[in-house]
């Protein structure tokens, strides 16, 4: 520990395995809160940083806004839970000061604004792929890859594989020089799921092997401690081998794992659990609790929808003039939205319920319909808390308007407001938190045939604008646009809406049902067949009548 009080830390079983093991590669794919950050992460971080003293290593994260909202603040608890202090220890974002004494790194940094410095001399970059703190001209001793998940695997082996590699003459007789740790919750989709293939380079028999050194050793160190001065030279001997035999070993092994979140379960209670079954959709439930490998079907009412069509965009200007204050950085809101014409209005569509209310919101940049942000509500916050919410998230946008597509649904209905309509609602809530309003009518709902073909079309490029999805904010509308089916009921082909109406259970949440795809089928027919509304989409011919 850094410092000279000694502090009991508990590491639950699966944490103790990854330490205890230490290869060269670990991949560790776990629930949600099996503790990656505090417990593994934090952990190897350390190893590497005074095993190698004056090395160079990396945080690699998909965004430098999960860096500094996510990878960091969890890493950082854990360095204070062992002991070790901000700007005494280390410092993030600044060259040390003279006055604590840092040790020089082997090779430095031409800046250090994404970098964490260590007492020792050691160096950790903070490197993201949306282009903050990049790994070009980079040379590292290690990297440590967090929600692996997020990661583009091409982007990783052109810049940031190449760059761990050292230079050979330092710590080339090091287990955990060239080491690389990637954590990360079950994927979901196929891009998503690079990692999953280190499962074939983990070998059980050296994972054994390993296992069978540690316990060994072990044994000796108890009986050498309890003998003292008596105990015989040949476990010394037997010590000194077995340690470079598992040092040889680890260098060559690739440890890969999958955890479930109960693995922490004495930490989180089985209360946490039940609640997280409760309150999350099943397929999240299945890949980030229970860490089951799950196949999401993309065969059905959107069959063109594939991975394609999601993107993410960060904003970093604002994230990187915070100096590393991660409580700030959790007040970005829209701030941190790179796909944003923050100039321009907001083009809006909601679908109505008495149980769920949603909004989906976006806008055109050339022949692509950009999904910004998608939001719900549920139960006892209805539409007036949904539009709030919009507005709370966006109220650093330049320009208070939004286009409103409605439907005939919309209008003379209240089931899910009071003495109002929907639009009317919507409309006022919006103009009380200083938004302007453009309703745009859109008719009567088209039908389901019509508008599967209308959508489709899109999706393959084909004939109107093409549906892109910012990823990170529409998690849940995903869901619902990739696990939505079809049927021939007695009117024909239709979107199966079935479930819509049917008590939420734990296996059957209502925001991954398809009620936000309607509000996102309202947002696609407004934008592209009414492009009128808008006086900036006033360049766009519709392909339909």
């Amino acid at each position: 520990m850094a410092t000279n009080d000694k502090k009991q830390i508990y590491f639950n079983p699966a944490q103790q395995k990854v330490i205890a093991r230490a290869c060269n590669t670990t991949v560790v794919v776990g629930g949600r809160r099996l503790g990656k950050s505090h417990g593994i992460v934090a952990p190897w971080l350390l190893r590497n940083v005074q095993r190698m003293p004056g090395s160079s290593g990396a945080f690699i994260a998909n965004t430098f806004q999960q860096a500094l909202t996510r990878t960091l603040p969890g890493t950082l608890k854990a360095l204070a839970d062992f002991g070790y202090i901000r700007n005494k220890h280390y410092c993030i974002g600044r060259r040390p000061d003279a006055k604590w004494h840092f040790k020089e790194p082997i090779i430095q940094p031409e800046n250090y604004d994404h970098v964490m410095s260590w007492y020792n001399g050691s160096l950790d970059y903070i490197i993201s792929q949306d282009g903050v703190g990049t790994s070009n001209s980079l040379t590292l001793d290690y990297g440590a890859m967090d929600e692996g998940k997020l990661l583009d695997y091409e982007q990783l082996k052109t810049e940031t594989l190449p760059a761990i590699g050292g230079y050979q003459g330092y710590f080339n007789k090091s287990p955990y020089y060239r080491s690389k740790l990637i954590v990360s919750d079950m994927p979901t989709t196929k891009k998503g799921s690079w990692f999953l293939n280190y499962e074939k380079q983990c070998f059980p028999d050296l994972i054994e092997l390993i296992d069978g050194i540690i316990v060994r050793m072990y044994e000796i160190k108890i009986r050498i401690q309890i003998e003292k001065n008596n105990a015989p030279k040949y476990l010394f001997d037997e010590y000194k081998s077995l340690a470079k035999t598992l040092a040889k070993t680890r260098r060559i092994t690739v440890d890969y794992n999958e955890f479930s979140s109960l693995e922490n379960l004495e930490v989180l209670g089985e209360s946490y659990i039940k609640q997280m079954k409760r309150d999350l959709p099943p397929l999240v439930f299945m890949t980030s609790i229970l860490c089951l490998k799950v196949k999401t079907s993309l065969d059905g009412f959107y069959n063109n929808l594939k991975e394609s069509h999601y993107y993410s965009a960060y904003d970093n200007s604002y994230l990187e003039n915070l100096e590393y204050n991660l409580d700030k950085a959790e007040e970005a809101l829209c701030r941190q939205d790179g796909d944003l014409d923050k100039n321009e209005a907001i083009c809006i569509a909601l679908d109505y319920n008495a149980n769920i209310n949603w909004i989906v919101a976006g806008q055109r940049q050339g022949e692509k319909l950009r999904v910004l942000k998608s939001f719900y509500v549920k139960y006892e916050r209805r539409l007036v808390e949904l539009v709030t919410d919009f507005c709370t998230y966006y109220r650093y946008h330049n320009r208070k308007e939004v286009i409103y597509y409605v439907d005939s649904t919309a209008l003379g209905s209240n089931y899910a407001v009071n003495d109002d309509d929907f639009a009317s609602v919507v409309e006022n809530t919006f103009n009380k938190n200083g938004w302007h309003v453009q309703r745009v009518f859109i008719g009567n709902p088209m039908k389901h045939n019509e508008k599967h073909a209308l959508i489709n079309m899109g999706l393959k490029g084909q004939k109107g604008l093409i549906p892109m999805f910012n990823k990170p904010n529409n998690e849940e509308l995903l869901l619902s646009l990739e696990q939505t089916c079809v049927y021939i009921g007695s009117n024909g082909f239709r979107k199966d809406k079935r479930g819509e109406k049917l008590v939420e259970t734990e296996e059957d949440k209502l925001e991954t049902r398809t009620d936000g795809t309607d509000a996102f089928d309202t947002l696609y027919i407004g934008m592209n067949n009414f492009p009128s509304g808008s006086n900036y989409y006033s360049g766009l011919v519709s392909s339909f009548g």
